[in-house]
């Protein structure tokens, strides 16, 4: 059922927002380079798409080629189409919006994309839909290798249905990777319900704590910060009403594994990379703390061996150990974000 918080979004990002000039804050706003690779594609990704572009990360983890990847809240499609590029002619990218006038743009645009990347048909489709209510457009179960989302959890009103549907509609040791807002509190209910920082993507922040336990309760194994930069509320009128409350844009990856328990413990497994994931023939870094030297063999918790063992990256490891002694517990630092220390600094 569509709610008031529901139209709000979708007027003030089909009305409201003609381009990203409009915005007031730099919630929307990617502070990471992308690297060289994504900014070729970039750079042939029809002008009007890239204009109407709100995301706050990049949303392209490794190993996508021949994916089926899903774009949750994906607007006028700039990821749709940087992935669709990606994903290659045997891949397929599918977008779900509920603003009809950000996928009029995306759609306008699909055989532009198809001859850019060289591909004989277009390999992505546009869904007019509620990210909440998923089940209504008859996705099947276990059809999607990844899902992507780029600023849009926290434009939801009932955050716990989206991560609910997207672990139903991915394939065991699929991946959800995101981009998104948090706070360092909750807010409180007036600030929830003001449209423009709702629209803004700062009302409707989850605060972290929150966030994780949403994940593990839709069945997600514990979630990996990939990387955070705190962000700056520049627009004097809105900090003022937003008082002490500090915000940061996070990207996490969240994995449909059966990890065999919640913590990070030691049970003596190492796992050595093979140096063969593209672009990362020296080093790969699966979250901000947890990364692997090519040919080395690395400690890691029986989570993370159980994610590695059953994600699209399992090939590109070797695993010793048999997981028969337990030597304590690995120090946990997925879930430090950095906050900023006021209204003046930022990212962007």
């Amino acid at each position: 059922m569509e709610s008031s918080t529901h139209r709000e979004v979708q007027r003030y990002y089909g009305e409201t927002l003609e381009s990203s000039d409009d915005l007031k804050t730099t919630a929307c706003c990617t502070a990471t380079a992308p690297p060289d690779y994504a900014r070729d594609i970039l750079a042939s990704i029809h002008p009007e798409v890239l204009s109407r572009y709100y995301g706050c990360g990049l949303v392209l983890p490794e190993v996508l080629h021949g994916l089926r990847v899903l774009d949750l809240g994906c607007g006028a499609g700039r990821d749709v189409y940087l992935i669709a590029s990606l994903v290659g002619a045997a891949g397929s990218v599918v977008g779900v919006d509920m603003t009809p006038a950000q996928l009029a743009v995306a759609r306008a645009h699909a055989d532009y994309h198809a001859f850019q990347f060289g591909h004989e048909r277009s390999n992505v489709e546009f869904l007019d839909g509620n990210i909440e209510q998923l089940d209504a457009l008859r996705l099947a179960a276990g059809s999607f290798d990844l899902i992507v989302s780029n600023c849009v959890l926290n434009l939801a009103v009932d955050k716990a249905a989206v991560l609910r549907s997207a672990h139903r509609l991915l394939k065991p040791g699929g991946e959800m990777y995101f981009s998104d807002i948090y706070a360092d509190r909750r807010l409180p209910a007036a600030l929830a319900a003001d449209p423009v920082l709702y629209g803004e993507c700062l009302a409707g922040a989850l605060y972290v704590r929150d966030f994780a336990e949403l994940a593990t309760m839709a069945g997600f194994a514990t979630p990996r910060l990939a990387e955070a930069e705190p962000l700056a509320v520049t627009d004097p009128e809105l900090a003022n009403r937003l008082g002490p409350v500090r915000f940061c844009s996070a990207t996490y990856r969240l994995f449909k594994v059966a990890a065999p328990d919640a913590g990070a413990e030691d049970f003596g497994q190492r796992v050595v990379y093979r140096g063969s994931i593209p672009r990362h023939p020296e080093n790969w870094q699966l979250d901000a703390d947890t990364g692997f030297a090519a040919g080395a063999k690395v400690p890691v918790s029986r989570n993370t061996a159980a994610l590695l063992r059953q994600s699209r990256f399992a090939e590109h490891f070797d695993f010793l150990g048999d997981d028969s002694v337990h030597f304590g517990a690995f120090d946990d630092k997925n879930s430090r974000l950095p906050f900023s220390g006021g209204a003046a600094s930022g990212c962007c």
